[in-house]
């Protein structure tokens, strides 16, 4: 019977095995023959193929000329010396670059998307690479997934593994620090892609606001943003507002009428700091509350209770 912690240092190794497999497709397959099509200038442009398939040829270098072997040398040697920690280790750096691919994946997907739908001999050439029985009848994109999965994949293989090794196990020191910095890694390119999201939407925002130099700021957090009516106790109407509402300010805008550039005129920007709101119990006007900051106060309509309560809070 094999040792639990043996069982799954096989795993990483027959799962590494198929990856590299994978990864060969990628670079080699895929990559090298859109890249060749491209440069014969016959489908798309040179830059758009690269920008799909990103340092997908870094990735591929690491796995099958370095990790890989590696791993194969230490399960051979397993009997008289099992251990994997130390190999991992030398691993975890590496995966930071991870984080451009990942980073890079969505865009790469859309620019298949695209791109097959401007270019027949591409979207053709696609289609008879996935024909072929090394794609198993899994597209392009289904396999380009495989290095997105692959660093929570070794996390949780290795958190396994550090549970299964018995306490005097001459790895567990080296296989929990080889854990701690994969988790790490992970983590790593888990901020950048969530970091590179915010700041993505932040810039559409500010677009749609017209780019005013006092509202541009990366640092900034949009928290809500939605239509709503402003109550004129003057003439006792509403008419349709809009507004954006970030950790520090309160937008309050005008839809304009001719979208050039802008969507939105800013009307008026009220500080977060010091500001008041409250429920207002109104029968004429229903779902109303109250915002007042040291600039102005506004009395304001949603359209529903509920997102009036979102709004407050």
């Amino acid at each position: 019977q094999e040792p639990e912690e043996k069982k799954i240092a096989l795993e990483l190794l027959e799962t590494e095995q198929a990856y590299v497999s994978r990864l060969h497709l990628l670079d080699q397959i895929f990559y090298a023959e859109l890249l060749k099509e491209a440069r014969n200038g016959k489908t798309v442009p040179e830059e758009v193929v690269k920008m799909i398939f990103s340092n997908i040829s870094s990735i591929y270098q690491f796995h099958a000329k370095f990790f890989l072997p590696e791993l194969q040398k230490r399960m051979e040697d397993w009997n008289s010396n099992p251990r994997i920690g130390d190999v991992i280790q030398k691993l975890a750096p590496f995966l930071k670059m991870y984080g451009e691919y990942v980073k890079n994946f969505d865009k790469a997907v859309e620019l298949i998307t695209v791109w097959s739908e401007k270019s027949l001999p591409f979207q053709e050439l696609i289609a008879d690479i996935q024909k072929r029985k090394v794609c198993a009848n899994l597209t392009l994109q289904h396999h380009m997934l495989e290095p997105v999965q692959r660093i929570p994949r070794y996390e949780l293989l290795l958190k396994d593994y550090v549970q299964k090794l018995p306490p005097e196990s001459p790895d567990r020191g080296d296989a929990e620090k080889a854990l701690e910095m994969i988790f790490m890694v992970a983590k790593h390119s888990n901020a950048a892609i969530a970091e590179m999201e915010r700041l993505q939407n932040l810039w559409v925002v500010y677009q749609r606001l017209g780019l005013e130099d006092d509202i541009v700021d990366p640092s900034n957090e949009l928290i809500k943003e939605g239509p709503i009516q402003k109550i004129s106790t003057r003439n006792n109407s509403t008419s349709e507002k809009y507004l954006f509402l970030f950790n520090n300010m309160l937008l309050y805008c005008v839809p304009k009428v001719i979208q050039v550039g802008a969507e939105f005129h800013v009307h008026l920007r009220i500080d977060v700091d010091g500001m008041k709101v409250q429920e207002l119990n109104d029968t004429q006007f229903p779902h109303t509350f109250l915002v007042s900051g040291k600039q102005r106060t506004l009395e304001l309509q949603a359209r529903s209770g509920e997102e009036m309560n979102a709004w407050i809070k």
